[in-house]
């Protein structure tokens, strides 16, 4: 899996203080200069003031200013499972590489069988893994040398029927439908910082699936670097809770 920042609100931030401060001022935010904005916010410089008024924002359940700073992700090779979960998401924009467009005739399914095309949960591999649902604790060397096997073997076979459909004729938007739901995808999404967090409280949290787990993780460290102060406050103050951040 591979996440990028494509494109974000410049000075995510300064946007977030000045609808902020728009509900409590007389004077038009469109006309007055960040400083004078946040001259009544406590703190001895910008930053500082930034700090308090975002910190006051987030502690107070005031996230309205937090819908206007916007981001966009390029996400590369997560699989159909991952994508099925986070696109549940409302407030959140997506476009997701199209199977009925894309196909996969060149792919070599011993290849598959290495790793390639298809995501391989860490419990095809890994005897001592134990996912939330699962029945059983942690097995034997010999049982997840079987489960691998079966698990390899079984997606390398669905990419060869669907590469024996194709050359058949069938279109690939039908020929599709052989394929695991662990095919890999590319997505694009695009949210705001509100619900950003939102997503960050239900698909970090460790209750949810490990794939939907690092990529959201992974998202958020790109976050931190675009939006230090809510990111840091967020990760301190908030993450691993149920902030009701949903609009």
């Amino acid at each position: 899996m591979e996440v990028r920042l494509l494109e974000a609100t410049e000075d995510p931030e300064e946007l977030i203080c000045k609808a902020a401060r728009n509900d409590y001022m007389e004077e038009f935010v469109g006309e007055t200069p960040f400083d004078e904005t946040m001259d009544s916010i406590e703190g001895d410089s910008l930053e500082d003031k930034q700090e308090t008024l975002i910190g006051h924002l987030l502690d107070h359940g005031h996230f309205g200013p937090f819908e206007h700073p916007q981001a966009t992700f390029a996400v590369k090779g997560i699989s159909r499972s991952c994508m099925a979960q986070i696109t549940r998401h409302r407030h959140v924009s997506f476009d997701v590489q199209s199977m009925r467009y894309v196909s996969f005739d060149d792919v070599d399914p011993d290849d598959v069988r290495e790793g390639e095309m298809v995501v391989t949960p860490p419990s095809a591999t890994d005897p001592d893994w134990v996912g939330r649902n699962q029945q059983s604790g942690a097995v034997g060397e010999e049982t997840a040398e079987k489960r691998e096997e079966v698990f390899r073997e079984t997606v390398a076979d669905a990419v060869e029927s669907y590469q024996e459909l194709l050359d058949l004729g069938m279109p690939p938007e039908d020929a599709r439908f052989v394929l695991p739901i662990g095919t890999e995808v590319n997505m694009v999404m695009s949210m705001n910082v509100r619900m950003l967090m939102h997503v960050a409280d239900m698909r970090a949290a460790a209750d949810a699936q490990w794939e939907i787990r690092q990529m959201t993780e992974s998202i958020l460290d790109l976050a931190a670097e675009w939006c230090p102060i809510t990111f840091e406050y967020y990760d301190e103050h908030m993450k691993n809770r149920k902030n009701r951040l949903a609009p």
